[in-house]
This record gives C-alpha cells, structure tokens and sequence, in this order.
C-alpha cells in the first residue's frame, strides 16, 4: 500500500464536503477521479497529498516524495520560469548541478524553453500549467497527483501527460487525476466517483482489446458528432463520471 485514507472529511464551515471517505493507493495505481464540479474532488486531492489537514480521519503511509499540480497554477510570484524551477528542484534536496539538469530536462520535455526568462505572472495558462508540471517531476515522484493538468495545454503537451503517468505507474508509483474534458489519453486501472460527500469505486470499461482496435474488452467504440468545444467537454465529463473511457478530438478527418 502506498497510502491509506481511513473515514476522510473535510468541512468548511457548516458545509461538509467529504464524509467516511476510507480507500487505499496501491503500487501501480492509475486512479481517474470523476464527479461533478463542487463535488469535492480537488480537497481530495489536496488532502492526499498533504497540503490539507482532513476535519476529520486521518491519512496512513504517505510516501516521502509526492507531486502535486492543483487544477490553477499560483501564477503570481516573483519569479521567472527557470528561477522558480531552479528554487523548487532546491527545496527537494537537489545539489546546484542536478538542479540545472533537471530544469533543463523538463524544460526541454514540455517545451519552456523560449520563456525561461519571462516572470511567472506574465505566462499563459496554458504555459503556466506547463511549468506546474515540471515543477511536479523535478524528483521522480512515488504519488502523483493532477487535478485537471490538461487544461489549457497545447496539443502538443497534452501528449506528454499520458506518457508521464505511464512512466510513474511503471516505476510502481501511484497516480491520481481528474480530467473534466476528456483529453488524458490515459487508461485507468480504477475509477472513484465522488458524490454528496461520498466517495465510491466506479467499475472501469477495461483494458483495450487484444485487436488493437481500442474497444474495452466486451465493449465497443461509440463516436459522437456534437456542434462545439463546450458541448464535447461537458459531454465528456459527464460519461467520464460514470464510468466509461473517453477520448476528445477536433472534427478535421482522421
């Protein structure tokens, strides 16, 4: 087990969020966390990952390195692109040396290279959402946690996310995500809904069949056509929250 969450709840105020959540994290996890918005998803996330005291329960066995991207990127900081990862790669323990490799390795991953000069509070979401990333895998990290990490990304980086997860999975690391617009590309081992406070193991859709042809195993492929970007999101997290694999893409033909 990598983590444990035993009877989890968070309150603020007279209004409770979270109830009883108990559930555990083991090696290789790929969790999709769905549910609608102010469902209390990301203090879930921030719960698991520390930065959050529960109101009540209490969380067993965190592992000691745990990477965090919150769904907005604290933009307004003193500091440009390549500063904040340099002060942040520190702040993990990295001698001046590996720090420099490092940056310069998830610069070159997710493209930041011609904006490590430029301030933080000038940078797009989208590129803002890019240095949260690296920031996430300065050290390989045992847990990852990504609350809607594809938005704003080009469509360029969004590739490289489900290629990070892999490879967190594959060194027996666990993940956790949500995704409201159905771009992760990534296939889960599990499924937690969260509603009215409650947290529930959704049945996944399963893994895709030995054919290649990207249908579950007992399932089939459903292709639908809607009239814009908005539609397809809320499309998207809809199915997603209850359960199925989803893939967005533009309308230009394959």
């Amino acid at each position: 087990m990598i983590i444990g969450l035993v009877g989890v709840g968070v309150r603020y105020g007279r209004h409770e969020v979270l109830a009883g959540v108990s559930t555990t994290l083991a090696a290789g996890d790929v969790v999709h966390l769905g549910g609608p918005n102010g469902a209390g998803k990301s203090s879930l996330l921030r719960v698991i990952a520390g930065v959050q005291r529960p109101s009540t329960g209490q969380v067993t066995g965190r592992p000691q390195v745990v990477a965090w991207l919150p769904d907005r990127f604290p933009r307004r900081q003193p500091f440009t692109v390549r500063t904040y990862l340099l002060a942040q790669a520190a702040i993990r323990g990295l001698r001046p040396d590996a720090a420099a490799r490092t940056v310069d390795a998830q610069v070159e991953r997710f493209l930041l290279g011609d904006m490590t000069a430029t301030r933080l509070r000038d940078l797009s979401k989208g590129s803002a959402q890019k240095v949260g990333l690296a920031q996430a895998l300065l050290v390989p990290p045992e847990l990852l946690l990504l609350d809607e990490p594809w938005s704003g990304l080009d469509a360029t980086a969004r590739t490289a996310v489900p290629e990070v997860v892999a490879e967190v999975a594959g060194r027996g690391g666990a993940v956790v995500l949500t995704d409201h617009h159905g771009f992760s590309g990534v296939v889960p081992t599990r499924r937690w809904g969260v509603t009215d406070g409650r947290l529930d193991e959704l049945p996944t859709a399963g893994r895709t069949s030995p054919d290649g042809s990207g249908a579950p195993d007992g399932g089939s492929v459903v292709e639908v056509r809607v009239p814009d970007a908005a539609a397809a999101a809320a499309l998207a997290a809809d199915l997603g929250a209850l359960g199925y694999d989803v893939a967005v893409r533009d309308g230009s033909p394959r």
